[in-house]
């Protein structure tokens, strides 16, 4: 009698949320314990420090740059390289639009879109998206705390419109199987029980949209 399917753990695993939700650390640790491949997000961008400083024509210079270099390190993915290969991103290809959307007067995001659309097509869709969700309090407690000089001239109303922006662009999408975290009471770097469960969770099948709270979670800081 043939037993039921065994469950394949998902390959490319892409993490996401807006900025200084603890991203890159989560993709850090997952990475270590699933014995996986690191996909880490463009950070050097020549044209971000003019767009917070809110320089004319340095918002669509700063996007179209990251698309490039997003484009180049999606494309350059080779999933078939190993049976057994996993990747773990600290970024989803398809966000850049959100910042986009955000960021772009219409004649920009136009030529964006014409772009996106060339690219997105070549670029490979997760097995599985994280989405780590956190209020702009909590956000902006953790851009205090990491203290980058160029981060002090992000508004309070910018970070607010992002936190929503985000939630819009997830609450529409169906692109691969996604798992909402939110994240204001769960600490994955100095709670090993937080991480311990999403790990177990993670060896589960995730379908569609589902939700993520371990027992017990402490308020992350």
């Amino acid at each position: 009698m043939t037993g039921a399917p065994q469950y394949e753990q998902p390959r490319l695993i892409a993490i996401e949320g807006p900025l200084r939700v603890g991203k890159t650390s989560l993709a850090d640790l997952l990475a270590q314990r699933l014995h996986a491949e690191r996909l880490r997000d463009v950070e050097a961008n020549p044209f971000l420090e003019d767009f917070y400083k809110g320089r004319p024509g340095a918002a669509f210079e700063s996007q179209l740059y990251f698309l490039i270099k997003r484009f180049e390190q999606w494309q350059s993915l080779d999933l078939q390289a190993t049976a057994d290969r996993v990747i773990v991103s600290d970024y989803l290809f398809s966000k850049d639009r959100i910042y986009a959307y955000l960021n772009l007067e219409d004649e920009e995001l136009d030529l964006y879109n014409q772009y996106y659309s060339i690219f997105s097509d070549q670029v490979p869709i997760p097995d599985l998206v994280i989405y780590l969700q956190a209020m702009p309090e909590k956000l902006r407690e953790r851009i205090a705390r990491k203290n980058l000089p160029a981060e002090h001239q992000i508004s309070s109303e910018y970070l607010e419109e992002l936190v929503k922006a985000y939630e819009h662009f997830f609450v529409r999408y169906k692109e691969s199987d996604l798992l909402v975290v939110e994240t204001s009471g769960i600490d994955f770097v100095h709670r090993n029980r937080d991480l311990e469960e999403l790990v177990y969770r993670l060896r589960q099948p995730v379908k569609g949209t589902q939700y993520f709270l371990p027992l017990g979670s402490a308020t992350a800081d």
